[in-house]
């Protein structure tokens, strides 16, 4: 799960990313409402934690632009700024949730899990395909009941596929859901990591639409 902070506080900003990277998560921080502007339009995430004191371009302005342009990206805003006011502005202009600020990191990784969940419609917090199983929370997977022994890249990939079940996800769109900004990425790694998963998880399940990309379907 890829996710773009803006949040100008460094301190603050530093520990945030660190938390997320270790729970998983893929995290581009940014530390202007203008820097958060470019980020969307030039990536795809699945989720904005956004401050509202942002630089350059404050926080309420940018997701107004971001609603108003159709986008209908989850928004958490996370803000010190904690009258009912506030949080009634920021939820009326689009925001998805808003976490005031000092807070829990475990409390925002499980809003970022349900706001992820509301937006693909799904109550289980687990991805089910048949046999397969994915749970986002625990970073586990399992194949007829068994543990998988998976990389957290090759993790990565089966939840990017188990979260479209049947969709055909190009290599573009698994990389940019396997890697962050900061992460080193090689030619073929989507291929290698692809094929590492297979021979776990088992050939027939991770099909390659010629010249388009791959999808997962349940075996028969």
């Amino acid at each position: 799960m890829r996710i773009l902070l803006a949040e100008d506080d460094p301190m603050l900003g530093a520990g945030v990313e660190r938390g997320l990277r270790h729970a998983g998560f893929r995290v581009d921080w940014v530390r202007n409402g203008a820097s958060a502007e470019t980020a969307l339009h030039g990536h795809d995430y699945d989720l904005l934690l956004l401050d509202l004191g942002l630089p350059q371009l404050d926080g309420l302005q940018l997701l107004k632009r971001l609603r108003a342009a159709g986008r209908s990206l989850p928004v958490l805003i996370v803000s010190a700024r904690d009258a009912v006011a506030d949080r009634v502005g920021g939820l009326n202009l689009g925001a998805d949730d808003y976490l005031t600020k000092p807070f829990d990191l475990d409390e925002m990784i499980a809003r970022i899990h349900a706001l992820v969940r509301r937006r693909s419609g799904r109550a289980d917090p687990q991805l089910r395909l048949g046999p397969l199983v994915v749970d986002p929370l625990q970073r586990v997977a399992t194949l007829d009941g068994a543990v998988l022994n998976l990389s957290p890249r090759e993790y990565d990939l089966l939840h990017a596929l188990m979260e479209r079940p049947g969709a055909v996800l190009s290599r573009d769109q698994l990389e940019n859901r396997l890697y962050g900004w900061k992460d080193d990425i090689g030619s073929n790694a989507v291929e290698v990591h692809l094929h590492h998963l297979r021979r776990k998880l088992g050939s027939e399940w991770i099909k390659n639409v010629r010249g388009v990309g791959y999808k997962l379907v349940a075996p028969g």
